[in-house]
This record gives C-alpha cells, sequence and structure tokens, in this order.
C-alpha cells in the first residue's frame, strides 16, 4: 500500500506511467518535465503505493485559487494492471482528498474519460458528481466528464440548519404591519 510519509519522485513516478503505457494507449502526454511541476509545487499531494520494493501505484495533485473557490485538482492516477481491484486507487485518492480538505480546499475536481467505467466508478464511490461533459477532451478524440466532489461548508451548513428550524415553525403574526399578509405552515397563502 501507500507508504506513510513517502514523497514522490520523479523517476518512481516516470517508471509507474511507463509500465502503464506498455498496457493502454496514453490518453495524455505525461512528461518528466510535468511530473516535476506537480512534485515541487505541491509535494504533499503526490502519493505512491508500493507492493514490496516495487512502485505499482500513484497519485498527483495540485491545489490553489480558482474562480472564487479555493480547489483541489487530481492530475493524474494510475495503478497498474496487476494490481487493481485491490483498492489501492482508493486509498490514494482518499489519501489526497484528506490533504486537500485539511488544507482548506471547497470543492476536487479531475477530468475522466467517458470510456473508462472502472474511474466513473471509482471517483462516484467517493461522492464525486459529474457536472461537465467535455467533448474531445483527450489527445486520443475522446471524451471527458469533469468530476466534483464539493465539501461541506460549515458556515452554509449552520444557515441552512437555521433556515430548517424557521421553515418547521409556526408563524401566524402579520409580515409587516399593515400589509394583511402573513405566513402560517397550515394555510395554502
Amino acid at each position: 500500500m501507500a507508504k506513510e510519509g513517502t514523497l514522490a519522485s520523479s523517476s518512481h513516478l516516470q517508471e509507474v506511467t511507463a509500465a502503464e503505457d506498455t498496457n493502454t494507449k496514453r490518453r495524455e502526454v505525461v512528461t518528466a518535465e510535468s511530473i516535476r511541476y506537480f512534485t515541487k509545487n505541491w509535494p504533499r499531494l503526490c502519493f505512491l503505493a508500493f507492493h514490496e520494493d516495487n512502485c505499482v501505484g500513484t497519485i498527483v495533485c495540485k491545489m490553489g485559487q480558482h474562480r472564487n473557490t479555493f480547489r483541489g485538482y487530481i492530475a493524474m492516477l494510475v495503478v497498474i494492471k496487476p494490481y487493481r481491484g485491490k483498492g489501492i486507487a482508493t486509498e490514494l485518492v482518499t489519501r489526497a482528498i484528506r490533504v486537500m480538505q485539511e488544507s482548506g480546499c471547497e470543492e476536487v475536481a479531475l477530468e475522466a474519460e467517458v470510456t473508462n467505467k472502472g474511474a466513473l466508478a471509482l471517483y462516484g464511490n467517493l461522492g464525486f458528481i459529474r457536472v461537465k461533459r467535455l467533448f474531445r477532451y483527450y489527445l486520443n478524440g475522446v471524451d471527458a466528464f469533469r468530476l466534483k466532489l464539493l465539501f461541506p461548508r460549515p458556515d452554509l451548513d449552520s444557515l441552512l440548519m437555521l433556515s430548517e428550524e424557521n421553515y418547521n415553525m409556526e408563524l401566524s403574526h402579520p409580515i409587516s404591519e399593515g400589509s394583511g399578509y402573513h405566513w402560517d405552515q397550515q394555510t395554502n397563502c
């Protein structure tokens, strides 16, 4: 499984993505420069999974301001084929999400190929929702779904609870003096 405190190195990430290249057609070009970009700028968001001394999976993420939201972003998740279905991807994603949430992210976003049923099921089970279809997104011409995981906002949760309490209260006093209107839950005003 993922080694606690192990930071992803460029060489480990290149090894696992190169191993995966032999098994599938690449949807994107993963370069050493792009791997270094993530590991240098967000080392706490790059995890490796090992079996014995072999790197068998990785997740590479970042976080930052996106419009008016502090967002986490999953750029790459790879688990080599013989190790799939063992919970490794779930563990990698869960660890990254935990760091993003603890760092103040309000949401996590990613793109997944519309034909990648395994990835869509994994992210769906973790609470991600499909928010947009991106046509011909990948180099191979396949569409992608943009997926998001929205974190609860404590400030909104307290407002929603207050609003629900107000809704459940029985009010029969006038809204404003002299208007003659009032809100009463038992009538259809």
